[in-house]
């Protein structure tokens, strides 16, 4: 079983950035693919960036240039910096640990881009 926290979330303005925080329990984390989702009201949760254990990152188109997710294996704890931003970025963000069915979730956490 892996517990996921999520930190970092809050309000900023257009143009802003943010670095949001997802601290793992277990030795697993350092072996498997990490990633970031979020998620609007009315709207399914949608990939935004994930990264392998060895550290290959792909992103959602629309981050792409602007979002960059990192690991610390030794801390183990995700990172996901966001520059940039936008108002379509306000979402609640969810940390994903990509094992077993369905994968492992912390609770979410709000980033509102707002002016």
């Amino acid at each position: 079983q892996v517990q996921l926290v999520e930190s970092g979330g809050g309000l900023v303005q257009p143009g802003g950035s943010l670095r949001l925080s997802c601290a793992a329990s277990g030795s697993i984390f350092r072996v498997i693919t990490m990633g970031w989702y979020r998620q609007t009201p009315g709207k399914g949760r949608e990939l935004v960036a994930h990264i392998s254990s060895g550290g290959t990152a792909n992103y959602a188109d629309s981050v792409k240039g602007r979002f960059t997710i990192s690991r610390d294996n030794a801390k183990n704890t995700l990172y996901l910096q966001m520059n940039s931003m936008k108002p379509e970025d306000t979402a609640v963000y969810y940390c994903n640990a990509n094992v077993g069915p369905g994968g492992y979730w912390g609770q979410g956490t709000q980033v509102t881009v707002s002016s």
